[in-house]
């Protein structure tokens, strides 16, 4: 097997055409070096290599903020309708790179830090700077817990690529998404201290701090509703700039942070208390401390309504003055008629998360700018839009109404006059003495403790309201939101979630996408249908061998990543098998285990049999408070010691638990996969975007009819994806007769001997009764029916095998999938928001750079 090639040469052979750039590497170089004078230690032999990075960093911003000036001021300019994308979470990744590529500066950057000489003592030689080494050196923006916050920031890319006046808000939190270690095969936290060494790429906004009120009491006057003696917050922006690609506008996203304000509990000072008053600023300043690290799943805390109110308090106080000011750095009030605010201003909920922009918008408009209720109500309707992402009900927010008492007195009163307008209003009227219908859709869940149903009233608030892929959508119409789908048949839309190109192409893969571009010219990176061109060359020989060829360069490349990080010897030849996803039991970690086990078992019967290799790589994190996901984790783990240390199965098979999964790991391990498992039970996954960014980066996807796999299968036809399973009304079905998984185990011999070894602790020789909890949860409890789709899996599995042995056929439907999956690109998603929820036309015309004359 010839060597990967190294980072350096491999950068400058496989760059896309233009990436290259026409940036003075001189210029660059000079930049570098005044970086590393000024910013960093005087003394030049003990620089660090995050020094390196910082100077590099900060050179590259250099060539952001003049756009990023020019963009904000030609919106003042030209007076847009604004889009602001409100969202708990933006799973950001590294900014270097991603930066780099946009602005088309990578290998004049690439080229500058090598022409910088540093003397090396072991070698006695002058060695250049490696920018990958650099790029290591960057810590993850882990603001986001997976696919939610992950959307986000390709969204975040795509509007800006798209010159759409855009603005992402969210929370800074001091801790992103815990860092995982797996310690003696269990997951352990460790606290993401991301921003330890600073940030280079945000900057504080301290004129724009804004105040957030909490607790307190209403009181009621013939002039209207004061909200009085509550707790302030003080929200400080910090402002990041997101580039578009290559068409000098840079948006921006602003991230809020929280501080209590200088005479926050200080009266405590005249009764000696000044110490603990100061230690008690941290009270407030919690509220950004953490990123809570649940996915699909809802947890009732104070802290965590706090922050959702907390960013969308401070939001909308934002989008208000700059809904009255229009002239760029003006605070002069020029706009005082709100009827006009719904043609300025779209905002759009991510999830239920925002929700509370509702309620705060009517307080604003109704106690403070003294509009009628249903003006303000009109107003707010065409303003806000909801995007739902679940239909898991464990992840659907229903606050108890106590809390809402206690913390936001204004808002309870404000939300059961929205719940009484639309039951008196609009329910009765339209289906008179249905009082079952009136009690499934009133924002306020009665039985038991009251609460809040963060949904209806996202969707009573919204003119539109979507979901992420079509059957998802089409499920929240025919079940989970089918009352309001009656009765506002209008609202609901369908979405189908993207990805960047730009990051999950061109940057995590820049060998296939030159070889991409040989063929049809770069203009797919704008215009990412353009890759269906590419079915022209399915039976292409040349093109086939160049497929083939990234795609083992990547896998021997990750390859050397794993042996370092494991210790397992990788058979690059071997189909690389890939789940990464965040750990839990609707996504079926737990199915992708049973066909490890029952693959291990089948070798160790016929050692002498020809069996495709396979290295089996699950990668994701577990909430820590959930307790069968952390388990799945240690059986994996566990199933891993002991087929890696089985010498009759050798490098036939290997498994091999992906710690840390993040942007940065999905990076490398995305391009160098074969396989991609996305097997939920049909009707749980929303859309996943795992799955596309495999598809574009020539893995073949093996799947249920769930989420965009559906719409995958139509892209690049049927036959292209292993498709196995139950169907979403197999599903209904089975839920309607029951589930009986001993009927499965006791009539498949292959499962029945799996399910014995776990419980029989083969995988735990030291705690045999390790595992009971999973067993007994899949025999007895598994709403996701795994032994239900497993005889499926496997055969499909064995079609998969089979395929592989036929590098040709296997590389054709590679193709197939990187030509279909231009649909994909969350461009397409972007311009589909803009055009039918938000009202705003893409354009992909440039903006003047700042060195050229307006």
């Amino acid at each position: 097997m010839s060597k990967p090639l190294s980072d350096h040469d491999r950068k400058k052979q496989i760059s896309v055409r233009g990436l290259a750039g026409v940036e003075n590497v001189a210029d660059l170089k000079k930049n570098f070096n005044r970086h590393l004078h000024f910013t960093l230690v005087k003394d030049r032999n003990v620089s660090t290599k995050r020094d390196y990075y910082f100077a590099l960093a900060h050179t590259v911003r250099d060539h952001l903020v003049g756009r990023w000036i020019r963009t904000q001021q030609s919106y003042y300019e030209k007076d847009p309708k604004r889009v602001y994308y409100i969202s708990l979470e933006f799973y950001m990744g590294r900014t270097l790179q991603n930066t780099m590529v946009n602005l088309a500066l990578e290998n004049a950057c690439d080229e500058a830090v090598y022409q910088v000489r540093l003397y090396n003592k072991a070698s006695q030689c002058n060695l250049g700077l490696d920018m990958e080494e650099l790029q290591e050196m960057e810590e993850d923006a882990g603001l986001g817990n997976g696919g939610l916050g992950r959307l986000a920031a390709c969204f975040l890319d795509s509007m800006a690529s798209l010159g759409l006046a855009a603005y992402g808000y969210g929370i800074r939190y001091e801790f992103g998404i815990f860092n995982q270690k797996i310690s003696n095969g269990w997951q352990v936290e460790e606290a993401d201290d991301w921003l330890r060494y600073g940030n280079p790429w945000e900057k504080a906004r301290p004129e724009y701090m804004r105040p957030v009120h909490f607790y307190g009491r209403t009181e009621h006057h013939p002039d209207g509703v004061k909200w009085v003696d509550t707790q302030v917050v003080l929200a400080l922006p910090y402002d990041t700039p997101v580039p578009g690609y290559r068409n000098n506008i840079v948006n921006t996203m602003r991230l809020w942070s929280a501080k209590a304000p200088c005479e926050f509990n200080l009266k405590d000072f005249n009764v000696g208390g000044y110490i603990q008053a100061v230690l008690d600023r941290n009270l407030a300043e919690n509220i950004s401390r953490v990123l809570y690290p649940n996915d699909n799943f809802f947890e009732g805390k104070e802290l965590r309504l706090k922050q959702e109110y907390f960013v969308v308090a401070a939001t909308l106080q934002d989008i208000i003055r700059r809904f009255k000011a229009s002239k760029f750095g003006s605070r002069d009030i020029v706009r005082t008629d709100f009827s006009s605010l719904p043609d300025k201003v779209a905002i759009q909920l991510n999830d239920t998360h925002p929700a509370l922009a509702i309620p705060e918008l009517m307080r604003v408009l109704v106690d403070e700018e003294k509009l009628p209720w249903e003006k303000a109500w009109d107003i707010c309707n065409k303003t806000c839009a909801y995007t739902n992402h679940t239909v898991l009900p464990e992840a659907l927010e229903r606050w108890p109404i106590d809390l809402f008492q206690t913390l936001l007195p204004r808002h309870l009163e404000i939300i059961y006059e929205i719940n009484l307008c639309l039951l008196l209003q609009r329910v009765s009227s339209l289906y008179p003495g249905d009082v079952d219908r009136m009690r499934r859709m009133s924002l306020i869940e009665e039985g038991g403790q009251k609460r809040v149903n963060m949904a209806h009233l996202c969707i009573v608030g919204s003119h539109a309201v979507n979901g992420v892929a079509r059957i998802h959508s089409d499920i929240l119409k025919a079940t989970v939101f089918k009352d309001f789908y009656e009765m506002d048949p209008h609202k609901f839309q369908n979405k189908t979630n993207g990805i960047t190109p730009r990051r999950w192409l061109v940057m995590c893969n820049p060998g296939l996408a030159e070889v991409i571009a040989e063929r049809i010219g770069e203009d797919f990176i704008r215009d990412l249908d353009q890759l269906k061109k590419l079915r022209n060359f399915v039976n292409d020989e040349a093109f086939i061998r160049d497929i083939a060829k990234v795609k083992q360069e990547n896998k021997l490349k990750f390859a050397v990543h794993l042996e370092e990080h494991y210790k397992v010897k990788i058979n690059p030849n071997s189909m690389f098998d890939v789940q990464v996803k965040r750990i839990h039991e609707y996504k079926r970690q737990l199915l992708n285990c049973l066909h490890i086990i029952t693959f291990y078992n089948r070798i160790k019967k016929q050692p002498n049999k020809q069996w495709t290799p396979r290295t089996i790589m699950i990668g994701g994190k577990a909430a820590p408070g959930y307790h069968t996901a952390k388990m799945i984790i240690r059986l994996i783990t566990a199933i891993g010691e002991v087929v890696n240390n089985d010498p009759v199965v050798g490098d036939r098979l290997k498994v091999i638990f992906l710690e840390n999964y993040r942007v940065t790991l999905a990076e490398k391990a995305i391009p160098a996969s074969d396989l991609s498992e996305q097997i939920s039970t049909a009707g749980t996954e929303a859309s996943g975007t795992g799955n596309m960014k495999f598809m574009l980066n020539g893995a073949l996807t093996i799947g249920t009819m769930d989420g965009a796999n559906v719409e995958m299968a139509e892209e690049a036809g049927d036959g292209n994806l292993f498709i196995f399973g139950m169907r979403v009304e197999d599903v209904d079905a089975m839920d309607a007769k029951g589930y009986n998984a001993s009927e499965y185990y006791n009539r498949i011999p292959e499962l029945k001997q799996a399910i014995d070894q776990i419980a029989g602790g083969f995988f735990s020789p030291k705690q045999p009764d390790l595992f009971k909890d999973i067993v007994n949860m899949l025999m007895h409890h598994d709403r996701f029916k795994v032994f239900a789709d497993y005889e499926d899996y496997i055969k499909c599995q064995e079609k998969v095998s089979a395929l592989y042995m036929k590098p040709k056929e296997w590389t054709k439907k590679v193709i197939h999938n990187i030509a279909g999956s231009g649909k994909f690109s969350s461009d397409r998603t972007i311009s589909q928001y803009a055009r039918e929820i938000w009202g705003v036309e893409p354009t992909l015309e440039k903006l003047a750079a700042p060195d050229d004359p307006k």
